[in-house]
């Protein structure tokens, strides 16, 4: 679908910034500022760099979001959940969201490294060329493990705020990649589940699509079940304390029950409510780390 209308100038800085996804990017520098918060000698860090690294890591991840809405214009158009965003409704040139793109993902990087370290940045230039090249390009369209081999590349950031503060990678930033890593297929399934029909117009082999709807609840539970202990892991190798580990508990068990009441029933009421939890989650999740910490 080529859309050939563009917005006036004047309304150009919203619509640039809604190519960075910020709701996604939200997400990924609360965990890469917890990544940064637990490490050994944080406290060591200047905050003012700290405030960098984490505006590299929200930047690089924008960037990487804005080349994604590029490549995935015309899939974009064709699913309703897509539709609004800017390249779909002809609001900016497909070309200048991608310039946008590569622009701030050199730039984010070249001022990581200069920032912190190598380790850090050399971490954001996987993430970033996982996401665009190892997802968006070859997995979305091709197969429905699609989220699950791409989701790695939302599982950096807590890796790469740990090695802004410290140069390196140990066991720990290891686990909160592993945590992300395992969480991201049933938070998308849930998403998939309600959204079906916009994964077959756009044919994209999600798992729904492909599998059907019981056989993804079937991996959903299990992905849940795999996960809990997994999130329980900092707390029973000492790298958190006893109100992470509760947390983490009551915070992993209740993502099981969502996925155990989504297997259950056929309404997509509980999708909807697994899904909207499942972020939710994630959030609570680093945070206890973090208060833990403290």
């Amino acid at each position: 679908m080529t859309v050939t209308s563009i917005a006036p100038t004047e309304s150009r800085l919203s619509e640039h910034f809604a190519l960075l996804k910020p709701k996604v990017m939200s997400l990924v520098v609360f965990t890469a500022f917890a990544g940064m918060w637990v490490a050994p000698g944080a406290g060591d860090m200047h905050p003012f760099l700290a405030a960098v690294a984490i505006l590299c890591i929200a930047v690089n991840a924008g960037a990487a979001g804005a080349i994604n809405m590029w490549y995935d214009r015309d899939i974009d158009a064709v699913m309703k959940r897509t539709s609004g965003r800017p390249l779909p409704l002809g609001r900016i040139e497909p070309g200048d969201a991608l310039s946008l793109g590569i622009f701030l993902s050199i730039f984010s990087l070249m001022i990581m490294s200069l920032a912190t370290n190598l380790m850090a940045a050399a971490l954001l230039a996987v993430a970033n060329l996982f996401y665009v090249f190892v997802y968006t390009v070859w997995l979305k369209r091709t197969t429905p493990q699609n989220i699950v081999i791409g989701g790695a590349a939302g599982a950096f950031p807590p890796m790469i705020g740990w090695a802004a503060v410290t140069g390196d990678i140990s066991l720990f930033p290891v686990i909160l990649f592993a945590i992300i890593f395992l969480w991201t297929p049933p938070h998308f399934w849930a998403l998939s589940l309600f959204a079906n029909e916009d994964y077959k117009r756009a044919n994209i082999p999600m798992l729904t699509v492909t599998a059907g709807a019981r056989a993804t609840k079937i991996q959903m539970l299990a992905y849940t079940l795999i996960l809990l202990p997994v999130t329980l892991a900092p707390w029973l190798l000492g790298f958190s304390g006893a109100v992470y580990g509760v947390c983490a508990l009551g915070l992993s068990g209740f993502f099981v029950f969502t996925a155990v009441r989504v297997f259950l029933s056929d309404d997509l009421k509980n999708a909807r409510q697994m899904f909207g939890y499942s972020v939710f989650y994630l959030f609570a999740l680093f945070l206890a780390l973090m208060i833990d910490k403290m």
